[in-house]
């Protein structure tokens, strides 16, 4: 079957009210390219930034919660509005927590889209939780939705769609487009 027609994860994401993105393997295809004086970069998908803006436009709230430290995200995330951005430590059920705290939703109002296991202790909180087809065993097979674009391949783009439809949001943030 295939899971966009999932009636359960459609129902699932019709209550999303913030959507969480992990960075590395999710809006980035895991793969850190060192420059020649050890610098590291990092390329993200135009089309994964674009669905994030569209679920700002729909009222959905978007964060980052990554293991990793870097400039790089803190651009990326400051680029497209994304005010909750938690970065270093693979304790990321602390940070998760607080954000629900500060936004006071439940975390059945809550996805997440990660791709290893450090992303295991939210996913399995959250109300849809969202793997990404290059991730790891042990998060796919406890993950509600598996995306059928790769990490840093428009996954991001994917699910933020499927949200968007789910929640009835689709049509009026593509109007200003298909005008």
């Amino acid at each position: 079957m295939n899971q966009a027609y999932n009636l359960e994860n459609v129902a699932r994401a019709a209550k999303i009210k913030l959507m969480i993105f992990d960075v590395d393997g999710v809006l980035t295809d895991g793969s850190l390219h060192y420059g020649p004086d050890g610098e590291v970069m990092k390329t993200f998908n135009v089309h994964d930034g674009l669905g994030i803006k569209l679920l700002q436009e729909a009222g959905i709230l978007t964060a980052i919660i990554s293991a990793r430290r870097s400039p790089q995200v803190t651009a990326r995330a400051k680029d497209l509005g994304i005010e909750f951005v938690h970065q270093g430590g693979h304790d990321k059920l602390t940070p998760f927590n607080d954000l629900l705290a500060k936004t006071g939703l439940g975390a059945d109002e809550v996805g997440f889209i990660g791709d290893d296991v450090v992303d295991l202790t939210i996913l399995k909180r959250v109300g849809f939780a969202v793997g990404v087809p290059n991730g790891r065993a042990d998060v796919l097979s406890r993950v509600h939705h598996v995306t059928e674009a790769h990490g840093g391949r428009g996954a991001v783009r994917e699910v933020c769609e499927f949200v968007l439809r789910a929640t009835g949001n689709y049509d009026k943030v593509m109007a200003q487009f298909l005008v």
